[in-house]
C-alpha cells in the first residue's frame, strides 16, 4: 500500500507539473518545446530522489508492466502501482482544471495527446518508439547488473526531457497511459476518443524495451 501511495503521488507531481507547465505557459508558442520537455524531465528526478526509495518511482504503467515482464515485481505490485499512477494522473488533472476554473481560464487545454497530423498508425508508431526509448534506459540503468542506482534518476529525467523535445510537436507525448487518462478524461471530445492509442502504444513498447533489455542489453540476473 505505501507504494501505492507513493507512486500515486509520484504521478500526480508528473502529471500536474508537467500539464500545467505546458497550459499555464502558453505551450509551444509560450514557454516553448524547451520548457515544457524540461518540466517533465525534471519531475522525474525530483520523484526518483524522494518517493523512489519506496517505490523506485515508475510514475508510469508502461515502466511497471516492463517491470513485470522481467519479473523485477510481482503481480500484485503490478496491481497496486498500476492503480496508484491512474489515480494520480486523475487527481493532478482535476487539480489543474480546478486552478484553471478559479482563475477564469479558458478550461479545454489541459495538455491531452492528439494525433497531431498523424493518422492512428502513424501516432501509434510515434508513442511506441518514443516509449520503447524510454524504457529501454530505465530497464537497464536500473540493472542490478549494468545500472548505475546513485545516477538513475538523473539519467531517467534526462532521457524523457529527450524524447519530449521529440514528441511534443507529433503527439504532444505521452509514452505514458497515467499522463494521458487524466487529461482526456476531463477535457473529453477529441482528447477522449483518442485516448485508447496512448494507452495501447507506451504498453506495446514498455514490452518491446522489456524484452530486448533481457535477450540482447542482458539487464536481468
Amino acid at each position: 500500500m505505501k507504494k501505492a501511495i507513493a507512486e500515486c503521488l509520484g504521478t500526480f507531481i508528473l502529471v500536474f507539473f508537467g500539464t500545467a507547465t505546458a497550459v499555464l505557459g502558453g505551450g509551444i508558442e509560450g514557454i516553448g518545446t524547451t520548457g515544457i520537455a524540461l518540466a517533465f524531465g525534471l519531475t522525474i528526478i525530483a520523484a526518483a530522489y524522494s518517493i523512489g526509495t519506496i517505490s523506485g518511482a515508475h510514475l508510469n504503467p508502461a515502466v511497471s508492466l516492463g517491470m513485470w515482464v522481467n519479473k523485477r515485481i510481482s503481480t500484485m505490485d503490478l496491481v497496486y502501482y498500476i492503480v496508484g499512477q491512474i489515480i494520480g494522473g486523475l487527481i493532478a488533472s482535476f487539480a489543474l482544471l480546478s486552478i484553471l476554473n478559479a482563475s477564469g481560464r479558458e478550461t479545454t487545454n489541459l495538455g491531452q495527446n492528439g494525433f497531431g497530423d498523424f493518422s492512428a498508425v502513424g501516432a501509434l508508431t510515434v508513442e511506441i518508439i518514443l516509449t520503447f526509448i524510454f524504457v529501454l534506459v530505465i530497464m537497464t540503468v536500473t540493472s542490478t547488473k549494468k545500472g548505475n542506482a546513485k545516477l538513475a534518476g538523473i539519467v531517467i529525467g534526462l532521457t524523457l526531457t529527450m524524447i519530449h523535445l521529440v514528441g511534443i510537436p507529433l503527439t504532444g507525448t505521452s509514452v505514458n497511459p497515467a499522463r494521458s487518462l487524466g487529461p482526456a478524461i476531463f477535457a473529453g471530445g477529441e482528447a477522449l476518443s483518442q485516448v485508447w492509442l496512448f494507452i495501447v502504444a507506451p504498453l506495446i513498447g514498455g514490452v518491446l524495451a522489456a524484452l530486448v533489455g533481457k535477450y540482447l542489453l542482458d539487464t536481468e540476473e
